[in-house]
């Protein structure tokens, strides 16, 4: 899977939330100062043509849907954070995130429950 700029995960972070739109909601839910129409609709093209958006015609206008589901591209980024990052290892990745944000082992135990919780 190809990876995304900041802004064409922007768009698609939206099209996830929205799951069908056309380019002008697109934009009335980014924020300001808000993207001229040219440029989002180009994004879409890009996104297209990565295979992350497919379109339907509808009137005179398209609409645009994701082909890729957010948790399928986020496990993908994810991987590639560790993998980049920290030589595969998601243990050195947990151990990096609690030094430098100051995370307790409260918090950890916390994170481990729910992940529990998920997997019942």
């Amino acid at each position: 899977m190809k990876s995304l700029t900041r802004a064409e995960e922007e768009v698609m972070q939206e099209l996830w939330q929205l799951e069908k739109a056309n380019v002008a909601t697109i934009i009335d839910r980014l924020p300001e100062p808000k993207p001229a129409y040219n440029t989002v609709s180009t994004i879409i093209r890009i996104l297209e043509g990565k295979g992350f958006v497919g379109h339907e015609k509808v009137g005179r206008g398209h609409v645009y849907f994701p082909l890729v589901n957010k948790s399928e591209y986020s496990n993908q980024s994810i991987s590639t954070l560790v993998e980049n990052y920290f030589q595969g290892s998601f243990k050195s990745m947990v151990s990096f995130f609690m030094k430098n944000n100051d995370m307790d082992l409260s918090e950890l135990e916390s994170i481990m429950k729910e992940i529990k919780n998920e997997e019942s």
